[in-house]
């Protein structure tokens, strides 16, 4: 039994979020601290909308009473003209994966920064990240090289199928972080930055259950780097596989998945989540969601 008066609505809008486990998350962690909270995901493919829908898809529940969403690719950064306010942090990654609904404004926040940040402290300390190559820059990927510059990358070399879209986030960073190097690399000139590079790190939808495989040639892997991923369904990617039997040291998916929704926790409802019991119930939750 609640032991407050107040009640939680939270959606998770984006592609396949049917088989998240960040409902579950938020739902066992809101029994620890005594709240009703139903969080239900709302999947694009399953209710046959494209990503452009997004902002009806939040006008709709704001009038249906939700509190929050989280947003989930592809619509991080599709949502942000359908909202009323952004946070700093939302506004300068210009990506959004947490909206709260206040006075029955929508106001946009970003957890995927302080999530990835704390996923790299707590999964691959001490590494050497001085160059490091990110695939992919959509909206996680604009949160999570952001976050590695302000962890010391010297270095950052971003790619993604999409040129205009890497050269865009490049531009961005380089102008956040004057001092360090960010460059949009080519299809052309991602072999050699990968074989000059400490670390890898995958934001590309690749290596999901809805989209297998990896995002570039494993055989560009050395056992010397090490390997960061923020899929998490599966577990296991195929990239992750392939960097553990090389040797490598792996960040899977699940550090970040904990870190994003510990702090969209604490937004949604002003409680401070337990960030040790979380980790420990996505770990049990993902022992019956692999294969």
């Amino acid at each position: 039994m609640s032991t407050t008066a107040e009640s939680y609505l939270v959606g998770l809008i984006g592609d396949g979020t049917t088989r998240s486990l960040t409902p579950a998350l938020h739902e066992e962690e809101a029994r620890h601290h005594g709240i009703d909270y139903l969080y239900r995901p709302i999947d694009l493919g399953v209710i046959a909308r494209p990503p452009e829908d997004v902002g009806h898809l939040l006008r709709a529940g704001r009038d249906l009473g939700f509190n929050a969403f989280n947003i989930t690719h592809p619509c991080k950064q599709v949502a942000i003209p359908h909202l009323d306010e952004l946070s700093p942090e939302a506004a300068a990654l210009g990506a959004v994966n947490t909206v709260l609904i206040r006075d029955r404004r929508l106001v946009g926040h970003n957890t995927d920064y302080s999530g990835f940040t704390a996923a790299m402290q707590d999964g691959l300390p001490d590494i050497t990240a001085d160059r490091v190559v990110q695939l992919g820059a959509g909206g996680a990927g604009s949160a999570v090289a952001a976050a590695l510059l302000a962890l010391g990358a010297k270095s950052l070399g971003v790619y993604d199928l999409d040129a205009a879209r890497s050269g865009e986030l490049a531009r961005s960073l380089e102008a956040a972080f004057p001092r360090h190097e960010v460059v949009a690399l080519r299809p052309d000139s991602l072999p050699d930055a990968l074989a000059s590079a400490d670390g890898i790190v995958n934001t590309t939808p690749v290596g999901m259950n809805l989209h297998p495989g990896t995002p570039i040639d494993t055989r560009l892997i050395r056992p010397s780097q090490w390997v960061a991923e923020i899929i998490y369904v599966p577990l296991e990617t195929e990239l992750v596989e392939a960097a553990r039997a090389k040797g490598c040291r792996v960040l899977d998916g699940g550090h970040m998945a904990v870190g994003q929704a510990v702090d969209a926790f604490r937004l949604i409802t002003g409680l401070d989540p337990d960030r040790t019991r979380m980790r420990s119930h996505f770990l049990a939750l993902t022992k019956g969601t692999q294969g």
